[in-house]
């Protein structure tokens, strides 16, 4: 059973008029950095979270694409709230690591997904899968964020 004061407050936020965007904004004063990218949350569930990112001039690089580092924070968002809303009362989590690849160009708005599956989630090693997709539904990053779970003390 996944214990989630993050998961909560997203479903309470939710149902309000403009809660999505409500709880982008105080899930990024979680991590501040996360506000850099103006991302916005699509959907959180346990084992899964997507969130939408405009192509915009404070996200761009120097061809006028999304920038990667931008799309990377993305990706770490989306896993950072996956994660709250996944990980069992009993353990707790840090990210260890990412691998990307760029197979596209970021040209258009992006939908950003994190997923995991349920069995993962034990004391180790766990992989999320990430990537960020083009309107058109081309992958324009995925890879996998790696995060050690422990028990909690």
């Amino acid at each position: 059973m996944s214990h989630s004061r993050v998961l909560n407050l997203y479903q309470r936020f939710e149902r309000l008029p403009a809660g999505k965007w409500l709880f982008s904004r105080v899930f990024s004063r979680m991590a501040p950095y996360f506000s850099t990218i103006g991302a916005n949350f699509i959907e959180l569930r346990p084992n899964f979270c997507s969130l939408s990112l405009r192509k915009r001039r404070k996200v761009q690089n120097h061809i006028g694409t999304v920038h990667v580092i931008a799309i990377c924070n993305g990706l770490e968002m989306a896993m950072g709230a996956l994660a709250e809303a996944t990980v069992p009362a009993e353990l707790r989590w840090i990210p260890k690591g990412m691998e990307v690849r760029y197979p596209a160009k970021a040209d258009t708005d992006l939908r950003i997904e994190a997923t995991t599956n349920p069995e993962d989630w034990r004391e180790g090693d766990v992989p999320v899968s990430v990537r960020a997709l083009r309107a058109d539904g081309t992958a324009v990053v995925e890879g996998t964020i790696f995060l050690y779970v422990s028990k909690r003390r």
